[in-house]
């Protein structure tokens, strides 16, 4: 219970130093806000309540699974490659605790800190829709449990994956391909065993069959991880710096964070987990909103725009390992620097998206689909853009700072809400909505790109200042 109330304190002061209490502590009523704001907006619009209930718990789910994959950043902090990042739950070289104690501790730390920060706000803002739209007091608090529940769920799943990863990477492939498996060929079971469910369908039984899968990962994931076992030591090609220079295009700014990505934990592979869970996550929304509206949302703006939005955790990962201040010392300049983390975020995110797309063949039409190959990519040079220049090399310190959340948000949302809306009107008008989507899509890449050189110079400044 001690350490327990340590990584509670020790979360709330991290975030309140880096960005002031007074920021920090306005964060849940700013996603109260958006969220009450986006719900009245939806309904306004026509969109069933219970569609925007699935949709939430879709986001909760990717929002606990990207939480989950701590255990990566967990294996390189062993590795002293994250500079001084010394938390709590890496410091079992350091203290006398096992580091079972320290994630089990740690995954239960950040359930109930993001369900008092994040999902709590997350209901109240949609609490005065949903009691006008019919919602009884009790179906709001179902839902806010039924979405602690699928966080822990998601953050439990992702990191007993990473732990399974850590034993054994056949094993790890073939849970994933079984869960996959399901995925594809009984979507709905897999559903009927997550929190959404019990939402869905209250009773002892589905709150039953919910309740074994997150307990199940929850005991697995720090039960399975080994942080830094010598089996996972391994060689690195002498000539891997050579080669990826020879490729036209990538310059040796470029091949750093590429080899920096290849080289941690998870590899390049945490990328195509990251746009993978998106991937899922967008094709049961459109599930749903098909099933709940009766529309039929234009599969290939839907992928485009939701795996574009996702490279934002591409961005993330292209820049885990900076210290800003290092790249003022080189003679490249801070624009050079971001051109770089530009081309690798690129080569990185872009081959990634396109194979999801064409994996979604599998269920929706080709013709469909071609409209997303070329909203996608010209989606991600704008989240490039709009990331670096709003946070530079440090984009995890946007999550609770208010201000520069809200700026981010607004962002996305003037991209995102005219796509997501040719999407929807596909239906009706196919040939102008595909070209509104290509159109506002390739506007908004000028900007990204016009924000990306910006980035540099503007950073450059802020850095000088500091020091």
């Amino acid at each position: 219970m001690n350490l327990f109330r340590r990584m509670l304190v020790e979360e709330y002061r991290l975030h309140s130093r880096l960005f002031g209490s007074t920021r920090f502590l306005a964060f849940p009523l700013f996603v109260a806000a958006i969220v009450g704001g986006g719900v009245f907006l939806l309904q306004a619009t026509g969109t069933d309540l219970s569609a925007v209930v699935a949709g939430l718990h879709a986001l909760v789910a990717f929002f606990g699974l990207q939480v989950g994959t701590l255990g990566l950043v967990g294996r390189d902090a062993m590795r002293d490659v994250l500079g001084d990042t010394t938390l709590l739950v890496f410091s079992a070289r350091t203290l006398p605790l096992s580091w079972r104690r320290l994630l089990a501790t740690f995954l239960l730390k950040d359930l109930v800190y993001y369900a008092v920060f994040f999902l709590t706000p997350l209901v109240v803002g949609f609490l005065p829709v949903a009691l006008v739209g019919g919602f009884q007091p009790a179906n709001v608090a179902l839902l806010w449990v039924t979405l602690v529940a699928t966080f822990a769920l998601g953050a439990a799943a992702s990191l007993a994956l990473v732990g399974l990863g850590t034993r054994s990477k056949a094993a790890l492939v073939a849970v994933v391909a079984v869960l996959a498996a399901v995925a594809v060929l009984r979507a709905g079971a897999l559903v009927a065993a997550t929190p959404y469910a019990v939402y869905a369908n209250p009773s002892p039984t589905t709150a039953l069959t919910a309740a074994v899968p997150i307990a199940v990962a929850a005991v697995l994931g720090p039960l399975l991880f080994d942080p830094a076992t010598g089996s996972s030591r391994r060689r690195v090609r002498r000539d891997r710096y050579r080669t990826l220079r020879r490729v036209p295009g990538l310059d040796g700014l470029t091949v750093r964070p590429l080899l920096e990505v290849a080289r941690s934990s998870g590899s390049v592979w945490k990328v195509a987990f990251s746009l993978g869970v998106l991937f899922a996550v967008t094709a049961l929304v459109l599930d749903r909103v098909a099933a709940a509206t009766g529309l039929e949302p234009a599969a290939g703006t839907a992928f485009g725009t939701l795996l574009g939005l996702g490279t934002f955790t591409t961005y993330n990962w292209v820049t885990q390992f900076d210290d800003p201040r290092e790249y003022l010392r080189y003679p490249a300049g801070m624009p050079g620097v971001f051109g770089a983390k530009f081309r690798a975020h690129l080569v990185l995110a872009v081959p990634v998206g396109l194979a999801y797309l064409a994996l979604a063949v599998v269920w929706y039409p080709v013709g469909d689909l071609l409209v997303g190959v070329v909203v996608f990519p010209l989606v991600a040079v704008y989240v490039y853009g709009l990331t670096a220049f709003l946070t530079g090399l440090s984009p995890n310190e946007l999550l609770f700072d208010t201000v520069l959340f809200a700026g981010f948000g607004a962002g996305l949302a003037i991209l995102a809400v005219p796509l997501l809306v040719a999407a929807l009107a596909a239906g009706t008008a196919p040939v102008a909505a595909d070209a509104a989507a290509v159109a506002v899509a390739a506007v908004f890449a000028v900007v990204g790109v016009v924000l990306a050189r910006r980035a540099g110079p503007r950073w450059d400044r802020r850095l000088r200042d500091l020091d």
